[in-house]
């Protein structure tokens, strides 16, 4: 085996996060066809295949998994190392990979993001939307935004943002033609707008008052994967939508639709900034860290 500098291993770093040619060679400032050739080379020199290609996707073999496993985090402590250099300039610098669902980019972190950018000006952030959970450390993202019951135990978690409550809300044409609920159980009488999620599970639209928790499988004429166009559906007249408030509260106070059950939806807690336990973490997140705790009562607010 000819030898194998770290130089020829970060192109495969970068591809196997992606797992797509076009957004590695974007990441690296290269083209597709150049970046085909250095993992060429870098299997060639190897003489083993990592990468499994075909037309739609990319996949790492047996041998690439097992590269990744024991080069990845050589690699982030060559980052860790680079980022103490921070500490001796006046302010951090770096960017940050934020992975999030779309209502909690929208709530939460993107009204965050910009408060803190403008507080932090040499620091840049990248928010991906993704509605499933990813492997963070694998897709190189430095921190997540979720609701705690779903974040790992080995993650770090830090709370982001106010508390959350959901709103169940049709349009009054909807209400005209139909008895409005007084129990959840009621739903089931009524078309509802379905939200399923990336796994293809069907959420039971959940409830609690004085104690008692009740999950209601809905049913009804659409189904969604998103919580705004469910919304936009009750408006439209389709039927009873789950919300979170904060997406329909607008609406219901300009009359657009109509709040039911209130009294079975209370105020729980709400999202979380998590992110890996590491040896050393780099200084923008540290910063961005330190920003959501001291602005903790702002943001709660």
């Amino acid at each position: 085996m000819r030898k194998v500098s770290s130089s020829d291993l970060a192109p495969f770093l970068v591809l196997a996060r992606h797992r797509s040619f076009r957004r590695a060679a974007d990441e690296i400032g290269c083209t597709t066809s150049a970046l085909s050739h250095a993992l060429k080379a870098l299997e060639e020199r190897l003489d083993l295949r990592l990468f499994n290609r075909t037309t739609r996707s990319v996949a790492l073999t047996e041998a690439g998994e097992r590269l990744l496993g024991r080069v990845a985090p050589a690699f982030r402590d060559i980052d860790d190392a680079l980022d103490d250099l921070n500490e001796l300039r006046g302010a951090p610098i770096g960017r940050l990979r934020f992975n999030t669902a779309h209502v909690s980019a929208k709530m939460v972190l993107l009204p965050v993001v910009a408060r803190f950018l403008e507080a932090h000006p040499k620091i840049s952030v990248e928010i991906a939307v993704a509605n499933d959970l990813v492997d963070m450390v694998s897709e190189g993202f430095d921190a997540g935004i979720r609701f705690g019951e779903v974040i790992a135990q080995d993650m770090i978690a830090v709370p982001i943002g106010p508390r959350q409550r959901t709103a169940i809300v049709a349009s009054p044409a909807f209400f005209d033609a139909h008895a409005k609920p007084t129990t959840p159980e009621h739903l089931q009488r009524l078309p509802c707008v379905g939200l399923r999620f990336g796994s293809g599970r069907l959420y039971a639209w959940e409830f609690e008052r004085g104690g008692v928790e009740l999950s209601v499988e809905v049913d009804g004429p659409l189904i969604v994967d998103d919580q705004e166009i469910m919304i936009e559906a009750a408006l439209l007249g389709v039927g009873v939508a789950y919300a979170f408030e904060s997406q329909a509260i607008a609406h219901i106070e300009a009359g657009r639709l109509v709040r039911v059950l209130e009294d079975w939806c209370p105020y729980y807690g709400g999202l979380y900034l998590y992110y890996p336990s590491r040896r050393q973490m780099p200084a923008a997140l540290r910063a961005f860290v330190d920003f959501v705790k001291a602005s903790g009562t702002a943001l709660s607010a």
